[in-house]
């Protein structure tokens, strides 16, 4: 019995207290063989910095409304939680907690909110964060790194490896890439500026603009969203981009060795900037298409659209 008592004992090591409103915290915890921390905070302002030390520490002040703190390990993970009341309404009182973690940086992260906005820096191992209505701002990850938010905003730099970030009608912002970049939002717009070379972006009705350097792959969709970008193309690169009514403009900055395959359906428009061949349109309906091809032609862009306009040009 004293020998089961102290193995539970070793697995739950860490504070559980309970909270008054705006309780301050400072506590640090060992990882000692922990892979992974869990964070789980409803709303308010979380800090995430990486850290040389072997402890995880928090400092901050606790939600006005939150019943207990938890700062735990568990087997091979660490795990902070402010627990808010059940059937809490969000509206009640303005102030959510406002805490600054050091993790250290061999640790994989991965956080969930509501209405909490995120600051994370520095993490090279994978790095997960979800978040409602919060906005998230990320800077010098790598690795894995998918970063979400329903109506919040996501504003990235310097990320690499495998990157995803997500949103539904906030705007996402991503500056300095590099790896494999995944972008996908619906109403809100997309911005990026990025050396990754495996470029995968979607929206519905939001607008897109980017500039990229050194593409080897880029597949583009939209709905509705106007699409607007600046591109260097890899040999043997290959584009894909399309659309229902949004624009497609795209400009080459390099000497451009491609073959273009451009049409529309329902009476879109094909503008060429890049050589003197004009659009063909069919002898029934309002199909019409653009086929060319310049220099060697061992990259590939396909451009289609329903009733928007498709124009390539050079910069």
């Amino acid at each position: 019995m004293k020998f089961f008592t102290s193995f539970i004992a070793m697995m739950f090591i860490g504070i559980v207290l309970p909270s008054s409103a705006g309780d301050n915290v400072n506590e640090t915890l060992a990882i000692d063989d922990a892979t992974n921390i869990r964070i789980e905070n409803l709303r308010g302002n979380v800090t995430l910095n990486v850290s040389d030390s072997n402890k995880v520490s928090v400092k901050g002040e606790l939600d006005d409304a939150a019943q207990r703190f938890i700062f735990e390990r568990e087997d091979s993970h660490i795990n902070i939680k402010v627990l808010m009341p059940k059937n809490f309404d969000q509206r009640r009182g303005t102030s959510g907690s406002n805490l600054i973690l050091d993790i250290p940086k061999q640790l994989k992260v991965n956080f969930v909110g509501v209405s909490t906005n995120v600051l994370i820096n520095g993490f090279t191992r994978s790095v997960e964060v979800k978040t409602v209505s919060g906005n998230i701002k990320a800077s010098h990850l790598s690795s894995l790194v998918e970063l979400s938010s329903v109506s919040g905003n996501i504003d990235s730099l310097n990320l690499s490896g495998k990157i995803r970030l997500s949103t539904v009608s906030g705007d996402i912002k991503d500056r300095d890439s590099s790896g494999r970049l995944n972008l996908k939002a619906v109403s809100g717009n997309i911005e990026a500026f990025s050396d990754a070379k495996e470029i995968t972006v979607n929206t519905v009705s939001g607008n897109i603009n980017m500039e990229l350097s050194g593409v080897d792959e880029l597949l583009v969709s939209t709905v509705s969203g106007n699409y607007q970008s600046r591109l260097v193309l890899n040999d043997n690169s290959s584009v894909k981009i399309s659309s229902i009514s949004g624009n497609l403009d795209t400009s080459f900055d390099n000497q451009v060795h491609a073959n273009f395959k451009l049409a529309s359906k329902a009476g879109g428009r094909l503008v060429n900037g890049l050589t003197a061949d004009k659009a063909e349109t069919a002898k029934y309906g309002q199909n019409s298409r653009l086929h060319f091809s310049i220099g060697n032609g061992n990259a590939s862009v396909k451009a289609t659209t329903v009733s928007g306009r498709i124009k390539v040009s050079k910069k």
